[in-house]
């Protein structure tokens, strides 16, 4: 039976938003384009566990939602990954390291057995755009570059509603992450590590065990605090002008910004949009995530339908 209902094109897509603390599972109801109030669970994912134990915490969300469902996933995932297959790529990233060379896709289509017949596997900053591109701020532009703000830089090119990963239009690989400022990689001065350091050398803290998080700089430099306020301004200033040549290259006409350091709007904008400017004179909009929460779901979702819609 449920098989049954499960294939009716009426049924809701099944989505997973994996994350490297908590993995959400949620159904998406594709005549409203947004995931149903009742399913969406997220429940905590260690990604220093074995790979056995990261598989079972996925499907054990995963198989938490309602069963009446397509068996079409779409699963939003960082990388590196090898999207097409499902293998995981992560040697020497820090997080997720067991999954380096496992079959994601084969261990949990395994967990969920009758509940999955296809993975539909991509970006997690790709399936961001793509939910702000259907339902968000980036609704109605043609070209637009979305980025996440958290731990490091994702970001996401997409042209018509698809992610850009090629070409002489965008970074390598379509990802912000990969280019460097002054030869050092972008995220050793756009981070989170990268902000927390220099607002250690702003305030002469020289003990690592006093060095507050980022939340806690944040909520200085919108108090004031002149070390705050310059991590925060040094850090974004340097991401609009390394980002500002692709923007224009691309013919983006907005920016979309979300992710967890994007709650410090009123940090980031300012710094942002000047360093876009004055570099490449961008008249691109920056702009607040419409969905933020809901974004990764809504483009997994889509995802997964064009994907299997695009099956042979």
């Amino acid at each position: 039976m449920t098989s049954t209902v499960a294939r009716l094109t009426g049924a809701p897509i099944p989505v997973l938003d994996i994350g490297g603390t908590h993995v959400t599972a949620a159904l998406v109801d594709f005549a409203t384009g947004r995931p149903v109030p009742s399913s969406v669970l997220r429940r905590p994912l260690g990604s220093d566990a074995a790979a056995a134990d990261i598989l079972d915490a996925i499907a054990l969300a995963a198989l938490e939602l309602p069963a009446e469902h397509r068996l079409s996933w779409g699963v939003a995932m960082p990388g590196p990954f090898d999207y097409d297959t499902g293998v995981g790529r992560f040697a020497g990233i820090g997080k997720f390291e067991s999954l380096s060379g496992v079959d994601v896709g084969a261990g949990l289509r395994r967990r969920l057995a009758h509940r999955a017949e296809r993975l539909c596997f991509l970006n997690d900053a790709d399936a961001f755009a793509i939910g702000e591109y259907h339902a968000g701020a980036a609704a109605g532009h043609e070209r637009v570059v979305c980025l996440t703000l958290g731990t490091g830089v994702g970001s996401s090119f997409l042209r018509d509603g698809r992610p850009v990963h090629e070409g002489p239009e965008v970074p390598p690989g379509g990802h912000v992450h990969r280019l460097t400022v002054d030869d050092r990689p972008l995220e050793d001065l756009v981070s989170r590590r990268a902000i927390r350091a220099r607002y250690a050398r702003s305030a002469a803290v020289a003990d690592d065990a006093a060095l507050p998080d980022v939340h806690q700089i944040a909520a200085w430099a919108t108090k004031g605090d002149p070390a705050a306020q310059e991590a925060f301004r040094y850090a974004f200033e340097t991401l609009g002008q390394a980002l500002a040549p692709w923007i224009d290259r691309f013919e983006a006409t907005a920016v979309v910004i979300g992710g967890s350091m994007a709650q410090s709007w009123d940090l980031i904008h300012p710094a942002l949009t000047a360093g876009l400017v004055r570099t490449g004179g961008t008249t691109a909009r920056v702009l607040p995530a419409g969905q933020p929460a809901q974004a990764p779901l809504i483009g997994a979702a889509h995802w997964a339908q064009d994907t299997t819609s695009a099956a042979p």
